[in-house]
C-alpha cells in the first residue's frame, strides 16, 4: 500500500479529509482545512465552486475516462508489464531494487520471448527497458492516451483513484475512498504477478510463467474491470455535472477566487 503514496503524490492525510462534493452545502462554524481555494461561504454554509476547477484538467480525465469506457476490454496481456520493466537487465539494475526477483535473468527474458507484451498503458510502458519495448504490440503515448486506455487494464483501473484525487474536493469522499480500495486490489494483484519474490511481505506468487498461473491472473483481472467499470461511471457522472455546473455558472470565474482571498485578508487583520 505504501506504493500507492509514492507512485500517487496524495499524503495519506489528504485521503483522509473528507469533502461532500459537488452540490451540498455544510452549515456552522465551519472551514475547509484543505482544498479552501473550492469552497465559497455563502451565509451560514459553505460549498464547492465549480469555477473554481481546473478546465483543462477536467476535459482531459473525462476524455480518458469516457474512452475507456467506451473501448472493449483485453484481458491477455497476463501482468508482462513488470516483467519487461526487468527484460534483459541485470539484478542490481531491476526498478524495486529492494526486492529479490523469484526468477533467473534468463528465465525472465524466455517467459517475456513466450507469453509476448501486449501493454495498452503508457505509465507501464514508459517504464519498460529498451529491449523491450520494440517487443510490444503497441505503442502507448501520453498525447493518444485517451485513444490507447481499455478497461481490462490494471493500471488504467489504479488510475480511476489518481482521477478522484484529482478533483477532490469537487467529487464525494466517499467515491474516492472507493476508488482507493479498488487501485490496493490492482496493486496487489499487479505485484503477486511481477517476478520479484514478495512472500516475506505476505504476498504469494500469481505464476504467471505458468498456463494456470496465466488464468488465475486473468481471472483476478476480470474482477477488478467489473469493480471499476462502475466506479469509472460514478466518476463520468460526478465530473460531467461539475463541468456542466461550471459552464452554466453566471458569475465570472474569478470572483471564487477574489472572495478566498478577501476572507484571508480579513482573518490576518484580526487580533
Amino acid at each position: 500500500m505504501d506504493f500507492l503514496f509514492d507512485y500517487y503524490p496524495y499524503s495519506p492525510g489528504r485521503l483522509g479529509t473528507w469533502h461532500p462534493g459537488l452540490g451540498v452545502r455544510l452549515k456552522g462554524d465551519w472551514e475547509p482545512s484543505s482544498n479552501a481555494h473550492a469552497y465559497t461561504h455563502h451565509g451560514t454554509t459553505w460549498g464547492v465552486d465549480p469555477l473554481t476547477v481546473d478546465r483543462a484538467r477536467l476535459a482531459l480525465a473525462l476524455s480518458i475516462l469516457k474512452g475507456t469506457n467506451g473501448r472493449a476490454a483485453q484481458h491477455s496481456c497476463f501482468g508482462m508489464h513488470e516483467w519487461a520493466m526487468v527484460y534483459r537487465t541485470s539484478p542490481q539494475d531491476v526498478r524495486h531494487e529492494s526486492e529479490s526477483l523469484r526468477l533467473s535473468p534468463t528465465e525472465i527474458t524466455e517467459v517475456v520471448d513466450s507469453v509476448g507484451l501486449r501493454c495498452t498503458h503508457i505509465d507501464a510502458f514508459r517504464f519498460f527497458t529498451a529491449e523491450a519495448k520494440p517487443l510490444n504490440e503497441h505503442t502507448p503515448m501520453r498525447a493518444g492516451q485517451a485513444h490507447d486506455e481499455q478497461p481490462g487494464c490494471i493500471h488504467a483501473n489504479m488510475d480511476l483513484y489518481k482521477y478522484a484525487m484529482w478533483f477532490q474536493p469537487y467529487i464525494p469522499g466517499n467515491l474516492v475512498v472507493d476508488c482507493f480500495e479498488l487501485s490496493v486490489y490492482a496493486r496487489e494483484i499487479d505485484m503477486r504477478a511481477s517476478p520479484y519474490d514478495l512472500e516475506h511481505l505476505g504476498y504469494s506468487p500469481i505464476a504467471v510463467e505458468t498456463i494456470d498461473g496465466r488464468r488465475e491472473y486473468a481471472f483476478a483481472q476480470r474482477d477488478i474491470a467489473a469493480k471499476a467499470a462502475s466506479l469509472r461511471q460514478r466518476l463520468i457522472t460526478g465530473l460531467t455535472a461539475v463541468d456542466t455546473a461550471a459552464s452554466t455558472s453566471t458569475r465570472h470565474p474569478q470572483q471564487a477566487v477574489i472572495r478566498h482571498r478577501s476572507r484571508q485578508r480579513v482573518r490576518s487583520r484580526q487580533p
